[in-house]
Formats: structure tokens, C-alpha cells, sequence
């Protein structure tokens, strides 16, 4: 069996030089890395033979609403099948404060993204946002439930999550990705 390409997958309001620093010391693999399209052309890679699939956030979401071709396998790095709360997931984030980023996306997505960037203990300036892209993946954030894309994976996954991430907390986490190993 050829060696598994890993893919990556980013979060909102990054794009795949997010990735960089794990790329680089995971650089005896072979790896491709997608890209949402929120500061550039989006970019969906083309690969044969096995795949690993790497989501941070949002892009796990993203890997489960489309898995790569030859997908063998998913890590979940702060991600989850769900983000929005709903009757079936209080643990998840209000719809009411998506709804308060979407609208002010609109007016003013520098200081959005330097916000949630902020939040995310990241004061990296971004590049020039696609609004579009980015109002979409906060639609996802709200409305997708990918739970049952999830429970159906015919292949491992494994989610890795930090005790104290600011915008995916360990409750979440759990009630996300039930069934799925955690460390």
C-alpha cells in the first residue's frame, strides 16, 4: 500500500498557510492542503492512492461534509460534526452570536476577523477577505450538523482537542464527535 497523502483542512477565517508549521515538520509525507477561498481562490487538491484527512475546526466539518477521494482515515484537531446550538445540541454556540458576526461581516470584516482571530489568541493580520466565502462558512458554522455523516465513516478518526480553547471548549467537543477517540 503507497503512503497516505495527508490533507489538510483549515478553520474560518484562515486559509491553508495555516497549516505551515505542521506541514513543515510532517514534510517526510506527502500532503496537500485545500483552501475555503477566504482570502484567494479556492483550492481543492487533486490525489490518488490513501489520504489522511486533517481538519482544524470548521475544516472538520468541511472534511465531513465532503471527504477527499481514498480517505483512510480523519483527525479532528478543535473540530466538530456540529457547531451551532439547536434543541439537540445545547452544548454548541447560540445561533444569535453567528448572526451578530454575519451582520457585521457585512459592515466591517477586518475588524471581524481581527476579533475572532484575537479570540483565538492569533494577532496575525489577514489578507483581503472574500466576504462571500466567508459569510458561507459562518452559515456552516450555524446551520450544518454533520453528526450522521460522521457516525456512518467507514474509516477511523480521532480528534485531538485543547482543554482550554477559547472557541471549541472540551463539552463541545465531546457532544460533537460522539464516539469518536479523544485526547
Amino acid at each position: 500500500m503507497p503512503q497516505a497523502t495527508l490533507w489538510f483542512a483549515h478553520g474560518w477565517a484562515y486559509d491553508a498557510s495555516f497549516w505551515a508549521p505542521l506541514r513543515a515538520a510532517l514534510s517526510d509525507w506527502p500532503q496537500v492542503a485545500d483552501d475555503a477561498g477566504y482570502f484567494g481562490a479556492p483550492r481543492l487538491p487533486e490525489v490518488s492512492g490513501p489520504v489522511i484527512a486533517i481538519g482544524h475546526s470548521l475544516g472538520a466539518l468541511r472534511l465531513l461534509r465532503q471527504p477527499p477521494p481514498g480517505c483512510a482515515g480523519l483527525v479532528c484537531i478543535n473540530g466538530f460534526a456540529r457547531f451551532g446550538a439547536g434543541p439537540d445540541f445545547p452544548e454548541g454556540v447560540a445561533p444569535r452570536l453567528l448572526d451578530r458576526m454575519l451582520r457585521q461581516l457585512a459592515a466591517h470584516p477586518q475588524a471581524v476577523l481581527r476579533d475572532f482571530r484575537a479570540r483565538c489568541g492569533d494577532d496575525t493580520p489577514s489578507g483581503a477577505p472574500d466576504t462571500a466565502a466567508l459569510e458561507f462558512g459562518l452559515l456552516a458554522l450555524r446551520d450544518e450538523d454533520r453528526r450522521a455523516e460522521l457516525a456512518a465513516l467507514p474509516m477511523p478518526t480521532l480528534a485531538l482537542a485543547g482543554a482550554k480553547d477559547p472557541v471549541v471548549p472540551p463539552a463541545m467537543t465531546r457532544a460533537a464527535l460522539p464516539g469518536v477517540t479523544l485526547r
